[in-house]
């Protein structure tokens, strides 16, 4: 009988082990904590599979382009929603609305911004076994 794989878009978004697919990368799984110092409260390896998240110094420096495409595909949709909702125009201040508005979305989705952009990262970087969990 075939094993079923559990589902790479689904485990992403739920932040688990790009490895194994099942370990928790988080050790708190709310990013929206009063204390910003939890955001990044990763675990040092898999607690499943025991996969290494950090795969070498300074690695998660290249997570600013993976949160700056995020924000920006991020504004795009607001930009969208917005303007079918409210009209932007040129003619009043609506532009300027919108961009209070969007900076506002932004900062509120800023800590699961910032760790959904480690996590798509390292998927980038890190591949799928499904004989993970036998090897260690």
């Amino acid at each position: 009988m075939k094993k079923k794989h559990p589902n790479y878009l689904l485990s992403l978004l739920s932040m688990k082990c790009p490895h194994c697919r099942k370990g928790p990368m988080y050790r708190d799984r709310n990013p929206f904590h009063w204390r910003f110092s939890r955001i990044f409260n990763m675990y040092d390896h898999c607690p499943v599979c025991h996969q290494k998240f950090e795969l070498e110094t300074g690695f998660w420096f290249g997570t600013g382009y993976v949160s700056y495409a995020l924000a920006v595909a991020f504004s795009v949709f607001n930009l969208i929603w917005y303007w079918l909702i409210f009209n932007i125009s040129w003619k009043d201040n609506s532009v300027f609305i919108w961009l209070g508005v969007n900076g506002f979305i932004l900062l509120i989705f800023q800590p699961w911004l910032m760790r959904i952009s480690r996590v798509i990262y390292l998927y980038f970087f890190v591949y799928y076994d499904e004989d993970a969990e036998k090897l260690n």
